[in-house]
């Protein structure tokens, strides 16, 4: 939305802003990945005036004062400021940031942008405003800000809230910059989500065996506490509440009182204040009532709702010192000392002192001081998570009879385990997708061995967590009855070396030996499910050398062909620690290991073998183990595949001239980081164009303009995803003779559903990631 003020009016307003110390300067020397505008910046207080732009232009500068502090804090308050500066580019070519200004929850943020012409344009934020007017989509408060060639534009920023603390930062970010941190905090943030989310489903599951309050008590507090984080951080509001309104605008305050109320019933719960002080434990329902007073006024009194934000502050502070009082009568009467319940109140505690010092701007502004009351409610959430479980192992000593619930709740809790493994695998391969396509890129491009031996390390470690992610999702597959066998040719001496080279590459690494013994009468070509015979394969071989410290391992294959059938026998033997006969019946369950003391000193997950056996069951096939304690074990497989009817394949080397000949490729991926793969995995392609989209009601506008030869369709994204895109073009949206454009799903998610549903409405090919850039070449130049 664009307005012109009067010429009188902004030549006056120009005549003193020019003069002020309000102008940051962008030159040739000029080389930043962000900087803080706060030098350059004056502020104003306008009290309860809501002024208009106009009105603002007219004050004269002796009414703004300097902005001294790169974060400064204005405090709970409700009032209007406005902040002003200017910003110069006196380069020869146009310039593009992104300005970051206040808290996520802040709840009105405009940017005025008047050029040198007088015309205004007007950019809004904040959460009070439904996310998709936001003039810059993203949870923080940012504008993207232009200049021309030695442009020089004047910036009004005005912020008002509804009584919470506003924070004034002015920060010039590139594009960089942004994806930089954006992405930093996406790993940081998802980490600590992925704890809250983590310890508050166990504990539930805990509270529903065990039936002890102090666990559902704790459990709810961990979910608000992460809806309260969730809020402070602007999710809330993007992802759940994108339309604002009233829960939005006060979901902050909710979320706090809510997560007070379950952290001080856990507290008394888990202290047993009852039972030891009457007046601790009437102080904490006093407490309570005080809680429920605040959380009417925020309901139902809103004249008052500015006064919420210290109260609930004042009301927080009550319950840490009753808390902190309760844990000292205790070691005073009981001589009772809970570490882990300390260290988790303590870790709390300096979390909101450190904010509160950087506040007050006598700690340095930084991502450690900015969030550490996230930082801190992590770290108490594990010491509280470990004082749980300390009771848990009390209660289990106290009340064998525990166990008996825990086994008639087992197919319930299975049933939400998988469900959750699922989830959390998938959200797992999108970052793994970044670091190991990220990783393969430095290492082709260095010549330091130093640094190409440190990304082999990462690579390692990286393939090894994608190994841990592939079977926590076939673990979750098989419990859903989901998995399923895709058949078609392929050269199984191929897949064989493959294995020789990978596993002679480990045994080296031990020093042990390791022996490919092939089947002479193997055809090349045959039918069958090449990744699960693979998975079947590596699986053992992997057991075999992670329990051998010395000796061999043998991998022996034999063949017999039956009419058209192939009937395939694996051998894989060595010298290892062995297997104990009471262990051999429950070897192939569900996290199994072979001893409670070998998780740490073998690692693993414990579902090799438990995935190996479905997969044999789900080829019709045998597996037989038979072991001797420190002297070793045999595994024999039998599996069969049908032999194939070609006479003679080719098998394709990788390809070496990435030339696509001129084709025009849309990318369709919501995540700037995935965005970035692409682009890192194209860079050397020659004549290809690539487009991008962040959506699929771009792909969709994107479409209709310019002719491409295929898509690269992620699925999960917002406002239109890539199942809907597809069904939109596959109709003739776009175009009759668009409607057959080649269709590549690239996305995390691989669950057999996801492919099933792909295949329904018309893709033409799935890709998973992590993405394999050969594959991908070769699967575009194919449809293509």
């Amino acid at each position: 939305m664009k307005k012109h003020c009067p010429t009188f009016l902004l030549s006056f307003f120009l005549f003193f802003f020019n003069h002020s110390n309000a102008q940051f300067v962008i030159d040739d020397n000029t080389h930043f990945s962000y900087q803080s505008l706060h030098q350059n910046t004056l502020i104003v207080d306008v009290k309860q005036h809501n002024l208009t732009i106009s009105e603002v232009l007219k004050l004269s500068d002796s009414k703004f004062e300097p902005l001294l502090q790169e974060n400064t804090d204005l405090g709970f308050t409700d009032d209007n400021y406005w902040l002003k500066f200017q910003i110069k580019n006196t380069r020869n070519e146009e310039v593009e940031y992104f300005l970051e200004t206040s808290r996520p929850i802040i709840d009105f943020a405009t940017l005025y942008e008047i050029d040198s012409n007088g015309k205004i344009l007007i950019k809004k934020s904040g959460d009070n405003i439904p996310f998709n007017e936001r003039s810059f989509k993203h949870r923080k408060t940012i504008f993207k800000i232009k200049l021309a060639a030695h442009e020089s534009k004047n910036y009004y920023i005005h912020l008002k809230s509804d009584g919470e603390v506003i924070n004034a930062p002015v920060l010039l970010r590139t594009a960089e910059n942004l994806i930089e941190i954006t992405s930093f905090e996406q790993i940081i943030f998802g980490f600590f989500y992925g704890i809250l989310l983590i310890a508050s489903i166990l504990y539930f599951f805990f509270f529903y065996a065990i039936r002890q309050k102090v666990f559902l008590f704790y459990s709810f507090y961990v979910v608000f506490i992460g809806l309260l984080q969730f809020s402070l951080d602007g999710y809330f509001y993007e992802f759940i509440m994108p339309s604002a309104g009233w829960f939005s605008n006060k979901a902050v305050l909710i979320f706090a009182v809510i997560s007070g109320f379950f952290l001080g019933n856990y507290a008394q719960h888990f202290l047993k204040v009852k039972s030891f002080n009457k007046t601790l434990y009437f102080a904490f329902n006093t407490l309570y009532a005080l809680f429920g007073l605040l959380f009417c006024v925020i309901l139902f009194i809103p004249n008052f709702f500015k006064y919420c934000y210290p109260a609930m502050n004042a009301l927080g502070l009550l319950l840490l010192l009753l808390i902190v009082a309760s844990t000292i009568e205790v070691y005073h009467k009981k001589k009772q000392f809970y570490l882990f319940f300390s260290l988790g109140i303590f870790s709390l505690i300096m979390g909101f002192v450190i904010f509160i010092l950087k506040n007050f701007s006598i700690l340095p502004y930084n991502f450690i001081t900015e969030n550490s009351s996230k930082l801190g409610t992590g770290v108490e959430v594990i010491f509280l998570s470990l004082s749980m479980a300390s009771l848990i192992k009390k209660l289990k000593d106290d009340k064998e009879t525990m166990q008996d619930i825990a086994l008639e709740k087992s197919q319930e809790m299975n049933e939400m385990k998988s469900y959750f493994l699922s989830n959390v695998s998938h959200e797992l391969r999108t970052p793994l997708n970044t670091i190991v396509n990220f990783i393969e890129s430095i290492n082709s491009e260095t010549d330091s061995k130093t640094i190409q031996e440190k990304c082999e390390v990462i690579r390692s470690s990286s393939s090894s967590l994608l190994s841990s992610v592939n079977d926590l999702l076939d673990f979750s597959k098989i419990e859903k009855g989901d998995i399923k066998l895709e058949i078609a040719e392929f050269d199984i001496h191929r897949l064989l070396n493959e294995v020789n080279t990978n596993l002679t590459i480990r045994a080296n690494d031990k020093n042990i030996s390791f022996q490919y013994i092939p089947a002479s009468n193997l055809p090349k070509m045959v039918v069958g499910d090449a990744n699960r015979i693979r998975q079947i394969i590596m699986n053992l071989l992997y057991n075999a050398v992670k329990f051998t410290n010395e000796g061999i391992v043998k991998f022996k294959v034999e063949c017999v062909e039956i009419d058209n059938k192939i009937d395939l026998t694996f051998i894989i033997s060595d010298s290892g620690s062995g297997i104990a006969k009471e262990k051999m019946n429950s070897i192939f369950d569900s996290f199994s290991q072979e001893s409670i003391n070998n998780k740490r000193k073998y690692g693993g997950l414990g579902l090799g073998l438990y995935i190996v056996r479905a997969l044999v069951k789900l080829h019709n096939g045998k597996i037989e183990m038979d072991s001797i304690v420190n002297q070793g074990t045999v595994c024999n497989v039998n599996v069969a595949v049908e032999k194939s009817q070609t006479i003679e394949k080719t098998v394709e080397e990788l390809v070496v001239d990435y030339d696509l000949k001129g084709k025009h490729i849309l990318v369709v991926e919501d995540n700037a980081m995935n965005q970035m793969v692409i682009k890192m995995i194209t860079k050397k392609w020659e004549n290809t164009t690539l487009d991008y989209a962040i959506n699929g009601k771009e792909c969709l506008d994107l479409m209709s303009k310019t002719k491409y030869d295929i898509i690269l369709m992620d699925l999960q994204m917002p406002v239109m995803d890539g199942y809907e895109a597809t069904i939109a073009i596959r109709s003739g949206n776009c175009g009759i003779n668009k409607k057959f454009i080649p269709i590549i799903a690239v996305t995390a998610d691989v669950m057999e559903t996801t492919k099933e549903r792909v295949k329904d409405i018309g893709m033409d090919f799935y890709l998973s990631k992590p993405v394999n850039k050969e594959l991908l070449f070769s699967t575009i130049k194919y449809f293509a």
